[in-house]
């Protein structure tokens, strides 16, 4: 009888980090078709260079290391295609690549690859991102059937654009790639609830407790606008859930979740940026990491 010693977890699930990161991607399906409706076929063309610059540069690292691939487990395309739905759909495709090459790197391999990086590898690429070009990655384009507009837009709700409810939740308005259609994002919400990838506990909680804090801190915007615009959803959906770098327990989860809203909620009312979505997830998952 042969005595086999391994780590947890001892019972097969069937899941694999390819079927997640796949389920991940058709999630992301809807916001990218509605991202081409809005904002015109540069929107895939950005993703679709981020996806595959993230698949080079994971293979290209780990060729050069000697090190056996690992682009088959879709993670390098997940990465990509979340990055770039953090960008303005004008964004230089040499900046996309560069963020690319931050993401998967800086952030994913020199820390040992998927499972090792203790930041969201395309949130830290979107953060530098912001400090190293803040005009480029904050010129908004307006969608492309606002007739007689075919300029960047001065800003986006949270800045002072005037929109409707109805414009908000369907996308109708300057913001990043995959960002600004809210029907979009609930619908990847409610496939990733209804496939088990993720839990409703950091979406739910990250966004109520925003909610929340929004109407006791009287923010400029009402409290649904305040929810609607910028990239709360998205991130609340997309990337406060990455696995490597979320909590695992439910206790963790609800506790890391709080402090992303909380986080977001003081950025938006006396922070200089309107945003804020970036950096109160990062910082959160510093707090945690200490």
């Amino acid at each position: 009888m042969k005595l086999v010693i391994s780590a947890s977890p001892h019972i097969d699930s069937g899941a694999t980090t390819r079927k997640i990161m796949g389920d991940v991607l058709i999630a992301l399906c809807p916001a990218l078709i509605a991202a081409i409706v809005i904002f015109g076929w540069r929107a895939l063309l950005v993703t679709a260079v981020c996806a595959a610059a993230c698949v080079f540069f994971e293979w290209g690292f780990e060729k050069l290391c000697r090190k056996p691939s690992t682009i088959d487990d879709l993670s390098a395309v997940v990465t990509g295609v979340i990055l770039a739905y953090n960008l303005p759909v004008s964004i230089p495709l040499w900046q996309a690549v560069f963020g690319c090459l931050v993401a998967i790197v800086a952030v994913k391999q020199l820390f040992g690859g998927i499972g090792d990086n203790f930041m969201n590898p395309a949130l830290t690429a979107r953060g530098i991102m912001l400090a190293s070009w803040p005009v480029r990655m904050t010129a908004w384009y307006l969608p492309t059937f606002c007739k007689g507009v075919d300029a960047v837009s001065s800003a986006t709700v949270l800045g002072g654009y005037e929109a409707s409810t109805y414009d908000m939740f369907m996308g109708f308005i300057p913001g990043t790639i995959g960002e600004v259609s809210k029907i979009a994002i609930l619908i990847g919400f409610a496939y990733l609830l209804i496939r088990k990838v993720i839990s409703w506990r950091i979406p739910v909680v990250f966004v109520g407790t925003f909610a929340v804090l929004a109407a006791i801190f009287r923010m400029d915007q009402d409290v649904l606008t305040s929810v609607l615009s910028g990239g709360l959803l998205f991130g609340a959906v997309f990337m406060a859930t990455d696995y490597t770098t979320s909590p695992m327990t439910e206790v963790g989860q609800y506790i890391y979740a709080f402090g992303c809203g909380l986080i977001l909620a003081v950025i938006r009312k006396w922070g200089s940026y309107t945003e804020g979505v970036t950096y109160a997830i990062l910082i959160m998952l510093s707090l945690i990491h200490i």
